[in-house]
């Protein structure tokens, strides 16, 4: 799997993650990969946690983050797509004046997580049902933090569920926030800012805060894979 993620992740994602803050990787898993990471959700000892969102204000529907060990798909996605990732946070890090690198493999930022007490993962299945929606967040766990992430629709749009799109939000300095919405199908992955990304003004480079969630469902039932390369505190 590892050279097929690493062979997905070209050159272009880098234009449009500069532009957007966001790329779509098209067909990023099969559709049998998609109904199998799905079907972990009823396993309980896949998980460490499972969190019902309106008991916290973050939305309807819930989530449960994976344990380690992670299972093998997650495992080999997690450290397939972190080199090239790795790559554009340290050029984005360099562009917004952060003096943090992050090391080529996912097991050496992990170590880095593990000795600060960041030592619980955080890939996670989310499940939305009809009405269900996510609030928009960011995914900050701790002192360390990866700036991008992955998330990777394992249902159909309208087949499994209708609505349910996928909303970024930006805000600039001095400007009304701007909404986007990635049009995913099963499969396709959305690779995003956690937090911050560099946007070039007529000053210099400057800081743009991002925030990612769900819109509401219609109908029917979704589930999408979290990719988060920090553990959480």
């Amino acid at each position: 799997m590892s050279a097929v993620m690493e062979s997905r992740l070209d050159e272009r994602i880098d234009s449009a993650l500069d532009a957007e803050g966001c790329a779509i990787v098209r067909g990023l898993l099969l559709s049998s990969q998609c109904r199998e990471i799905a079907s972990l959700y009823a396993d309980g000892e896949r998980f460490r946690s499972r969190v019902v969102m309106a008991r916290h204000g973050f939305g309807r529907g819930e989530y449960q983050y994976f344990t380690y060990p992670l299972p093998e798909p997650i495992a080999e996605l997690r450290a397939a797509l972190y080199p090239r990732l790795a790559e554009i946070a340290n050029r984005w890090n360099a562009a917004m004046g952060i003096a943090t690198r992050y090391p080529e493999e996912h097991a050496e930022f992990l170590a880095r997580c593990h000795e600060a007490g960041q030592t619980r993962p955080t890939p996670l299945l989310l499940r939305y049902g009809e009405g269900d929606y996510n609030c928009l967040h960011q995914d900050l766990y701790g002192e360390h933090v990866f700036p991008l992430q992955v998330a990777i629709l394992l249902s159909r749009p309208g087949v499994d569920f209708q609505g349910g799109e996928f909303v970024l939000t930006e805000q600039r300095p001095r400007m009304q926030t701007r909404p986007q919405v990635l049009d995913l199908r099963q499969g396709d992955a959305a690779v995003f800012a956690v937090h911050q990304r560099p946007v070039a003004g007529t000053r210099g480079v400057y800081r743009v805060n991002m925030r990612h969630g769900v819109s509401k469902l219609r109908a029917g039932e979704r589930f999408t894979l979290g990719i988060i390369f920090h553990d959480a505190a």
